[in-house]
């Protein structure tokens, strides 16, 4: 199979090439191009000069040609799916999973627009708002759902008559590099471009001139970075990073209904997810039995070496995570936490695998609790008090999802109100909904996606006064 970048509707090759991993098998993936400063000129001239005609188009034109978009997506399921599973590990179960959520996240936009609205009249004067497209979005997506990230960007550009460029995470390059070279066929040259590179070319990206607005997904430190960058000629951005998300478990609940979903949580793509359960909170009078039972259910997230036996577990999506996961487990280790289940790495051989571990009440300042682990590590704590257990859930670097479960549902949405996230799961696994908006708090982020707040994010907002 063979990949491109795309620039102004054509596939490019590339001088330089980089093959990538299958993290299940570590068995070499194939060539992907690798991108330089002129293809990154020549896509933004493309783009500029697409954004004349493009950023004219109708609601109707737009979504009309989203509907296609979804129905691409759709149709070449088989084809992103098999990709998916190569370049980030997956099962066929996960991977079909994200393209089907990518397709709902297209199809959501086909009925989702942005309005001219009234914002105030009276006798004197009507003002009306209207949304203006910022025009080249540069859009830097990261490895774990490569697909799924990269698509809330481009929708979310397409739907408010923006142009994007796209770069995925050198890690995982090949599904959006095909995807678009398929989309080419729907939208006009200029308007979707992919660009395959590692951070030289997203810096590069950020401090460009032509582009106007950054949307970027990943870590606190290089979203520190970006924002620098940004601020050196002013662009938009919107920074989606890292979320150390705690879960809240009241004294009321079922167990035996509980359990299951806050090892679904904490153990979805190995908790390779922004909003994965990275801690879990279970109140005193339960933990005993609780961790009783989150011990038997992790037993289900066996490795498997079948990609198509149907299971939400997987390995270690590349080396540097697996390494970086390892001195988590290394370190609890090191300072004698009890280990209720798993620790163990490498346990099938091939590929970047640990087995879901348990860490018993490690204390609030070790690193398994005070960092993101982003990986199939589970701390496990007590608490007694609402007001201690808050305190310990709001750190700076949880600002962007938790879970609470709870049979009292006043209960459960007082104790989320207090949670200073952008985004509350009440007794479901945290999955984001594509009509819902989706940001982060403190050092998790800045600005906004999804649902229709999501696409003021991707305009400036023109007020008009009109005399009467």
């Amino acid at each position: 199979m063979e990949f491109f970048n795309i620039i102004d509707g054509k596939p490019r090759t590339a001088k330089e090439f980089r093959q990538e991993s299958d993290p299940r098998t570590e068995d070499k993936l194939w060539d992907a191009p690798v991108a330089t400063v002129q293809d990154l000129d020549d896509a933004v001239a493309a783009a500029q000069k697409a954004f004349k005609t493009w950023r004219w188009s109708t609601v109707f034109e737009r979504q009309k040609l989203i509907q296609a978009v979804t129905d691409l997506v759709t149709e070449n399921l088989e084809l992103l799916a098999e990709i998916l599973m190569k370049e980030t590990g997956k099962s066929k179960l996960l991977a079909t999973i994200e393209v089907e959520r990518a397709a709902a996240h297209y199809k959501y936009y086909t009925k989702v627009a942005l309005e001219d609205e009234v914002q105030f009249e009276d006798s004197s004067v009507k003002i009306l708002a209207t949304h203006a497209p910022y025009g080249v979005i540069g859009a830097i997506s990261p490895w774990n759902f490569p697909l799924i990230l990269s698509t809330i960007k481009v929708v979310s550009a397409l739907a408010t008559g923006n142009c994007v460029i796209i770069k995925p995470s050198p890690f995982t390059p090949y599904t959006m590099l095909k995807f678009c070279e398929l989309a080419q066929s729907i939208l006009p040259p200029g308007v979707f471009q992919t660009l395959n590179g590692g951070a030289d070319l997203g810096e590069k990206m950020t401090l460009h001139p032509g582009i106007s607005h950054i949307s970027f997904t990943g870590t606190i430190g290089v979203g520190k970075r970006i924002m620098e960058n940004c601020a050196k000629s002013l662009k938009k951005m919107i920074l989606e990073l890292a979320g150390n998300d705690a879960a809240v478990v009241c004294e009321d609940v079922d167990l035996a209904e509980v359990v299951p979903k806050i090892a679904e949580g904490c153990l979805y793509h190995a908790g390779q997810m922004c909003v994965a359960t990275k801690r879990v909170y279970v109140h005193e009078e339960l933990f005993d039995q609780f961790l009783e039972m989150l011990g038997e259910e992790v037993k289900k997230f066996a490795p498997s070496t079948d990609a198509y036996a149907p299971s939400i577990y997987g390995p270690l999506s590349n080396p540097m995570n697996y390494e970086r996961c390892q001195s988590f487990i290394d370190d609890c280790r090191k300072n004698n936490y009890k280990i209720a289940a798993g620790g163990e790495s490498k346990i099938s051989g091939k590929g970047y695998w640990i087995a879901p571990t348990i860490v018993v009440k490690p204390p609030e300042d070790s690193l398994v609790v005070s960092e993101e682990q982003f990986g199939p590590i589970i701390p496990v704590m007590t608490w007694s008090s609402e007001d201690d257990v808050l305190s310990r859930a709001n750190l700076d670097n949880a600002g962007l999802g938790a879970v609470v479960y709870s049979k009292d549902l006043d209960r459960a949405q007082s104790l989320a109100r207090r949670l200073e996230v952008g985004t509350v799961w009440i007794n479901t696994p945290a999955i984001p909904h594509q009509g819902g908006f989706f940001s982060g708090q403190k050092q998790s982020g800045v600005g906004g996606e999804l649902g229709k707040q999501g696409l003021l994010s991707y305009c400036h907002t023109q007020s008009i006064l009109i005399a009467k």
